[in-house]
């Protein structure tokens, strides 16, 4: 298959998920195969949070809808436009997924089958079903991607390389088992935002969707703010406080309820506005349904020391205060060169 017939396939398959939303889902004539695949879409969609509870109807209309945004002609072609892919020798990638948000592992199956290699995908037993179903369609779409892609159940076998994701425990065993192999492996980061107290409410309100989005799962959500000396949270409670329906989610409340407990019984100062607390933690990893802040005095030495930790932060989120951070709200909106952990995986597919 040539690059520009795997794009035509990808983009396909971005039509058939732009049909898919929480409000109206509507089947187009246009997009191929509707007759095979339109309703057992909506079915598989309804059944995903029997297969995770995590995964609302809300949440994995998300994340299809931001997929259905991405596979669009115009971004491939700016996202592929730079790399010389059509004298790639095909290879077996394997690919370990995680499962913390619906579809978290399809940038790395696209990045693989967009290069020419094929695929051994081991599924996170947290997100069996929906990749599976893409990739039926994908073959639908092209016969020949049959031959591409492979879903294994068991030990994975007769690999050239490997892209691996998990905590960083399960990154220490991966670096061990697959030391012999080129590899990517990732690890736990979180995402952080800045403050400096002059951003406004619709500012503040989009930081809320970076922290809320997927109930703050994903290594793109903001667990951790930055805030100037004497900053008060009064304006950020406010301007949050339209996601308060969070907490009549049983799991989402559980959590609240269990960690909310845990911190003081350990008599630790919080902030809480009864769906979220706020903890002032050094660390950027908070528990679900929390958030950690810190006070800081210099712009400049916080650069500095961000810049220091940047294998632990996924992305950052603020207004122009550090360099390459994310404005308000887009954290779950990544374009498709916007690497995880800032490693270039076509790079990576090219060059092994």
């Amino acid at each position: 298959m040539t690059l520009e017939t795997k794009k035509t396939v990808f983009v396909e398959l971005g039509r058939f998920l732009s049909q898919f939303s929480e409000d109206n889902s509507s089947k187009k004539e246009t997009v191929l195969h509707n007759d095979l695949f339109f309703d057992d879409f909506i079915k598989l969609i309804k059944l995903s949070q029997s297969h995770n509870g995590w995964y609302t109807p809300e949440q994995v209309y998300f994340s299809i809808q931001s997929w259905a945004k991405a596979l669009k002609r115009e971004n491939l072609d700016i996202w592929l436009s730079g790399y010389k892919i059509d004298a790639v020798k095909p290879k077996n990638i394997a690919l370990i997924l995680a499962g913390n948000i619906p579809l978290v592992g399809f940038h790395d199956f696209l990045s693989v089958l967009i290069t020419g290699h094929s695929v051994l995908v081991k599924t996170s037993s947290n997100d069996q079903h929906l990749l599976p179903f893409l990739a039926k369609y994908i073959i639908a779409v092209e016969p020949k991607f049959a031959d591409k892609i492979t879903f294994v159940e068991g030990k994975l076998e007769n690999f050239d390389a490997v892209i691996a994701t998990g905590s960083n425990n399960t990154a220490r065993y991966f670096e061990y088992y697959f030391k012999d192999k080129p590899s990517i492996i990732r690890k736990s980061r979180n995402s952080i935002a800045v403050l400096n107290g002059t951003e406004t409410k619709e500012q503040l309100s989009a930081l809320g969707e970076d922290i809320f989005r997927y109930f703050g799962l994903g290594c793109r959500n903001v667990s951790k703010l930055f805030v100037p000396k004497d900053y008060t949270f009064d304006s950020f409670f406010e301007a949050i406080f339209e996601y308060q329906d969070v907490i009549h989610y049983e799991k989402y409340a559980n959590n609240y309820d269990y960690n909310k407990a845990v911190f003081l019984m350990s008599n630790f100062k919080l902030l809480d506005n009864g769906f979220l607390t706020l903890k002032e933690d050094k660390s950027h990893a908070s528990p679900i349904s929390s958030v950690f802040y810190e006070f800081y005095d210099d712009i400049v030495d916080l650069q500095t020391r961000l810049k220091s930790e940047d294998e632990q932060i996924q992305c950052i989120v603020s207004n122009n205060l550090i360099e390459n951070s994310i404005i308000y709200g887009e954290t779950q909106n990544p374009q498709l060169w916007d690497y995880a952990d800032n490693v270039d995986t076509i790079t990576f597919l090219l060059t092994i």
